[in-house]
Parts: structure tokens; sequence; C-alpha cells
């Protein structure tokens, strides 16, 4: 088969959303015919679609380099800096697709969106006092009022079952959350994890059963779901949460606020890490701060940022499991003391380098070693990175999320990682599985997958930053 015939299957698996074989056809089209311009553009929107950002832009880079008026080129690679919050690098390459393309609507379109945010950026950045007061500041929550209409039962200084019950069905009816309890959920959450180390630790009793659960993405019905089938939270059943339970999903604010009354209900049964998600720079682009300002006002953003900042890196079960969000490091030598160490409240966001930066977003390869980020941020670590780490902190496996997996779950790295992700059909495109993982006292892991339910008719993404509608 000949390069463009290579090519035009890829695109017929890409429409058909095959996008790991469109990709196959498309690296074999480049092998018969390195020259073309067009096989590393079309490569690269392959790889956004599966959010392997690096790859895009190592792609859509080569496309230019090919060919340099290649308005496309320009395009996917500005995509992909939007995708990680990259404004400043996107803006140089929307004004080359407008200015290679001058007739293209959508590239003008964005070129001048991705302006106002950098000049926005800028303004932000020149006016910023070196420490913004907290956004808590200037409350006083217990004067506030609650609405005449509010019907629902109330919230007063003490989180109750009764008012769980009540405000899960209120959400699933479409209703939203008195600004007062709103703020009063968040006030609470923020101090308590503010005492929190950066790695909590957790024991299963006899008794007891702790499930774990990866990303759930704001999809609140296949949240309500995971309890149902599982056993909501009790003092006998545990939940541990390992991050990015907010963008993406339209529910992200149901979400976070379920996750976080049950933690206040049972602080020492409810486990929440950090995600790659909880972070400013994320929820600008994918939707939780847009959700926030829709369904209640900037500042709850601004509170709940706050809270992410708080949330503990990692949690270490039984002294066997290390659960983070992302995976291991660009050093051998970090130990489970270094995050312990490690003063997330100071660092507060990820940035690009270091410890924390590599928690929320490494992701494991097959090969031996390490290599660069499929994604753009971070690295990849193989099976003998995954070995050496477990064997110098003394560990069975590593579990972490981050990943679709067709299955909800994969087992890799000769059994010492672990991924699981709990939002199946993710994005409502994808057609996962979903699972959690359920740990007793003997601390062996037994899988349990889940389909997605049926969901009120709001697209995922429905407030998220009007650039990422070019992909």
């Amino acid at each position: 088969m000949d390069a463009v015939s290579l090519k035009n299957q890829g695109n017929k698996l890409f429409g058909e959303g095959r996008l790991a074989e469109a990709i196959k056809c498309y690296t074999k089209a480049i092998e018969l015919d390195p020259e073309n311009a067009i096989f590393y553009s079309n490569r690269s929107f392959a790889y956004l679609k599966l959010e392997d950002y690096g790859f895009a832009i190592e792609d859509a880079t080569k496309a230019i380099e090919k060919n340099p008026k290649y308005p496309k080129g320009y395009y996917r690679r500005a995509v992909a800096h939007m995708a990680l919050y990259q404004p400043k690098e996107a803006l140089k390459d929307f004004k080359n697709a407008v200015r290679y393309a001058p007739n293209d609507k959508s590239a003008l379109q964005k070129s001048q969106e991705c302006e106002k945010l950098v000049r926005r950026i800028r303004f932000e950045e020149a006016i910023q006092a070196e420490e913004p007061p907290s956004a808590l500041e200037g409350i006083n929550i217990e004067d506030m009022d609650v609405p005449t209409d509010y019907d629902g039962v109330r919230l007063e200084g003490k989180m109750t079952e009764e008012f769980i019950r009540d405000f899960i069905q209120r959400f699933k009816d479409g209703k939203r959350m008195p600004l007062k309890y709103v703020y009063w959920i968040l006030r609470e959450i923020k101090a308590f994890y503010e005492q929190e180390p950066s790695l909590v630790e957790v024991a299963v009793e006899n008794d007891e059963e702790l499930v774990v659960c990866g990303d759930t993405h704001g999809q609140f019905f296949d949240l309500l779901n995971i309890f149902e089938t599982n056993g909501a939270p009790s003092p006998k059943k545990k939940y541990l949460f390992n991050g990015d339970f907010v963008d993406r999903g339209s529910w992200s604010t149901e979400v976070a606020l379920l996750l976080y009354s049950y933690k206040l209900l049972y602080p020492d049964n409810m486990f929440i890490n950090r995600g790659n998600h909880e972070t400013n720079d994320m929820n600008k682009m994918y939707g939780f701060e847009g959700e926030c300002k829709a369904k209640y006002n900037e500042r709850t953003y601004r509170i709940f940022s706050e809270t992410f900042v708080a949330l503990p890196l990692a949690t270490l079960i039984g002294k066997h499991y290390l659960v983070l969000h992302g995976g291991l490091f660009s050093k051998d030598t970090v130990t489970l003391d270094d995050i312990r160490k490690f003063d997330r409240l100071q660092r507060k966001q990820p940035g690009q380098s270091g410890i924390m930066m590599e928690m929320l977003w490494t992701d494991p390869q097959p090969n031996a070693g390490r290599g660069p980020s499929k994604r753009g941020v971070g690295l990849q670590f193989g099976p003998d990175i995954t070995k050496k780490f477990c064997e110098l902190n003394n560990l069975k496996a590593v579990i972490r999320s981050h990943e679709v997996r067709q299955d909800g779950y994969e087992v890799e790295h000769d059994g010492r990682l672990i991924t699981v992700f709990s939002a199946p059909n993710y994005c409502d495109t994808t057609g996962n599985m979903g699972a959690v993982i359920h740990i007793q006292s003997t601390y062996e892991l037994k899988f349990a997958q889940f389909s997605a339910v049926p969901h009120p008719n709001v697209r995922p993404m429905a407030y998220a930053s009007g650039l990422l509608g070019l992909m």
C-alpha cells in the first residue's frame, strides 16, 4: 500500500474513533514518505484526540518543518499548547495559521480569543500582589442568608447524613446548593486539609473495607452509581478518590461538594488526593472555573482553588501501596519521606518541574528507563523505574490513575503498577468501563468494573474554554 492510501485508511479509522489504529497508518505513511507535512499533521490531530499533547506538538512541529507555510501545522500546535494552558505559545501559532490561511474564519476567531486571554493574563500578572488574600476573607458565612425559597434540609454548623441525602436529590433534580452552605463546606475543608500531611497514611482494619477510585471528572451520576453499587461512605466503608474529580464532566461542582461533604461527615473514612486537574491552569481550560461562575460565582471558584492547594498529594495504604494521581519520578532516590516533607501549601501549583509536578503528571511506558512525556508535561517511566521505587520504599505496588483504561483498570510493570480509572464512557465518547479497587484487611486487591449510567442531556465540557472547541 502506498503512503497516500495509508493516510486515507488512517483518516477512515480516525473517523470511526479508532485512534490508535489511525496513528499506526499515519506512521507507516510517514515511513514511506517522510517529507509530507500532511501525514504529520494528521497524526498530530489523532494525538490531540488521545490527549497526548506532547506528541501532538512534536508532529505539528515536524509538519511545519516540512512546510513552513502549512497552516494546519500551526493550528494543531496551537491547540496542543492551549490544552496544556500555554496561551502565549499558542498565540504565536494561531497568528501564523491566520497568516497562511487568511480566509479561515475559525483560525481568525481563535487567534482573537487567544490574544484576549494573553492580554488578560499579562494584566493580572502586572497587578497581582505578592500574596493575594484568601477568597474567604471578608465573608461572614454565619450571617449569610439562605434564600427564602429554599425548601431543603438546613445545615446548622455540622455535616449530617440527612443533609447529604437531601442535596444529592436536589443535585439530581438540577437544583443548586445555597451559597452559604457552599462557602461553609469549602471553609471547613480548607481548614481541615491545611493541617494534613502531604502523604496521608491509612490502615484497613478487620471489619473495614477501602474502595480506591480513579478519575471521576465531574461525572456526578456515575459517582452516585459507584456509591450505590459499592456502598456509600460509612464508618466501615472507607473511600479514597485519587484526583481529577473536576473538569470535563459538567457536574464537577456537584462531585466536589459531595466528596467534601462526606469528608466532613466521616473524616477518618473519606480520603482525597490531588490530581493534575485540581489546578488553576487546567480549571481555566477544561470547565471547572466556568462551571463555578455559571452555577455560583467567581469567588466560589477561587475558594475551591484554595481547597485544591490544601489537598494531600498521595496516600499510603497499610504501608503496602502508594496511591498518587500521576506516577513516579525523574530520580531513583525519591523516598516516601521526601513526599512527607514536601511543602505543598507553599508550592501551591505544580508548575513545569519538580516532585509535585511529577506526582500529578507522569505516565508509565512499557520500555525500560525514562522517556519524554507524551503529554508535553512530565515524563514516562518504565517497569525498572517502578521496581526500584517499590524496593527502595518497601512497597508491594504503586496505584495511580490519570489515564483512561478501556477495562477501567490495568495491572502493568510486572504487577507493581496499577492504573484505575473511574469515569466510564469518559466524556460520553470513549466507551470505556469504569473500575474501582476493593481493599480489605488482607490488603489483597479486588477490582470491580461498571458501565456508565444515563445522565441529563448536558454535554461534557459544557463550561470549558471556547479555545478548546478546536478539538
